[in-house]
């Protein structure tokens, strides 16, 4: 039984996903305790339960524990099975993060895997937006493995505080390739995605966002690409991604609409932000760091990447990993460096 303690450094419900992802791939039990100590509400929220019941069933496993607010489980991982999950989130819950629990036994699995989403966000805060998700994470995995490993068909966006999105996601098995991104190379384009709800379309929301982007990023002539969007939703939304792509990489950053601030502002804030990160010259933006080390340390072999930036989050998914898997991750500067024993 595995130990880990749920308070340790970052303290949120990362850590909660990596170990029950990690604990269905490698078939070893956990018990998770002080679960999200480090939150104003501690314990499991909604999005937390539905995540780890979910993989529960795709995994045919044992849990205890799984109630609202608790801060303590166990959890004895079966078989992971080919099987169809339905997901219905009644609350405005991420959906990326609920993926960020199944995403690692879905593509180890022995057949495609379906999950269907009924309710909860596509975008809101403190989580991958949908789009950063498929066109960034995703695709920076599918680089490295060179294959197709997921389908995503959004039916309808959710935003906060009503959720209501419907969204299919289909996993196709994969054996996990080492990951070597250290040079990204040079930049090959700049994808503006801007979207909002219909309820914003007569203020033009999605294309002053863009205004925003453009405002910052104009000044250094990078070749951009627009996407303008609008969506029917229970509330009102918006959301900007900005994509870089380049030669041997993908960067990425969202940003979403807030009361009191113009579209125009969540732009160029987006902007501002994709500028830092294409100045540290490596290949992965600190939110990717932390989502790609699982999948450094279930491949055979050494791996290594460049980081924009070594965060809590990261550290915590090391600490997490290593309690799992055989190897060591080492730090120096920007480049981390997976080595298995």
């Amino acid at each position: 039984m595995i130990e880990v303690d749920g308070g340790y450094l970052e303290s949120g419900g990362q850590i909660l996903r990596t170990a029950m992802s990690l604990a269905a791939v490698t078939q070893k039990s956990c018990h998770i305790f002080n679960i999200r100590k480090g939150r104003p509400k501690p314990g499991l929220a909604h999005q937390h339960l539905l995540g780890i019941r979910a993989l529960k069933e795709l995994c045919q496993g044992e849990l205890k524990g799984d109630e609202l607010n608790s801060e303590e489980i166990w959890f004895t991982p079966g078989e992971i099975q080919s099987r169809d999950i339905q997901v219905k989130i009644e609350t405005a819950g991420s959906i990326t993060l609920v993926l960020q629990t199944l995403i690692l036994p879905c593509l180890v699995a022995p057949e495609p895997i379906k999950i269907s989403f009924r309710g909860g966000a596509t975008d809101t805060f403190f989580s991958p937006s949908c789009d950063y998700f498929r066109y960034v994470f995703l695709r920076t995995l599918e680089r490295v493995n060179s294959k197709k490993i997921a389908e995503i068909e959004i039916k309808k966006r959710g935003f906060y505080p009503e959720g209501g999105a419907e969204l299919e996601v289909k996993f196709f098995p994969t054996t996990f390739r080492p990951v070597n991104l250290i040079e990204r190379g040079p930049i090959k384009k700049v994808i503006l995605i801007s979207g909002a709800s219909e309820l914003l379309k007569q203020k033009r929301v999605a294309e002053r966002q863009v205004t925003g982007v453009r405002e910052i990023l104009g000044k250094f002539k990078l070749p951009i690409e627009e996407k303008i969007e609008y969506y029917n939703t229970r509330s009102p939304g918006s959301q900007i991604n900005i994509i870089g792509e380049f030669e041997n990489s993908i960067l990425g950053v969202d940003n979403l609409g807030k009361l009191g601030k113009s579209a125009q502002e969540i732009g160029k804030e987006a902007a501002i932000e994709f500028l830092k990160e294409a100045k540290s010259n490596a290949c992965l933006d600190k939110h990717l760091a932390d989502q790609i080390l699982p999948f450094m340390a279930l491949a055979p072999g050494k791996s290594q990447v460049t980081v924009s930036e070594v965060t809590n989050h990261c550290k915590t998914n090391i600490w997490v990993i290593e309690k799992f898997i055989g190897g060591k991750f080492e730090i120096k500067d920007n480049l981390v460096t997976w080595l298995p024993k």
